[in-house]
């Protein structure tokens, strides 16, 4: 799966991608995911995370402790008073998620993402 057209986004996803919306915690399905897989980019189809780096984080949204290398950017997010890390889809820039320095060991890190701008294939898929 790489870059390229992709079936329209629902209005969720377009809020979420788009205009850096994010979803109701515990609103996923992909929270009780459990099987091997990719995690892949639901605007563009960049493959992100693997299923490996997924863990429960108890936050209400997917979470992982590391992206792909390379698959994501991140910038400085000051809107709502606060400043955290956004996470991006480096192909097409859409809004992921955020970065949190409270991740378990060894890279300390949860990417906290939103559901809906996930899109998931299992491994045992074709």
């Amino acid at each position: 799966m790489g870059c390229g057209p992709r079936e329209p986004l629902t209005p969720d996803q377009e809020r979420i991608l788009r205009q850096h919306g994010t979803e109701r915690p515990g609103s996923s399905p992909l929270n009780d995911e459990k099987r091997a897989g990719v995690y892949h980019c639901a605007g563009c189809g960049k493959a992100l995370f693997v299923s490996d780096t997924k863990y429960e984080s108890g936050s209400g949204w997917p979470s992982f402790f590391a992206p792909i290398e390379g698959a994501v950017e991140t910038t400085r997010d000051t809107r709502h008073g606060m400043i955290r890390t956004e996470v991006h889809c480096a192909a097409c820039k859409g809004h992921l998620g955020h970065v949190f320095p409270d991740g378990p060991p060894p890279m300390g890190e949860r990417y906290c993402m939103n559901g809906l701008a996930l899109d998931f294939y299992p491994a045992d898929q074709p």
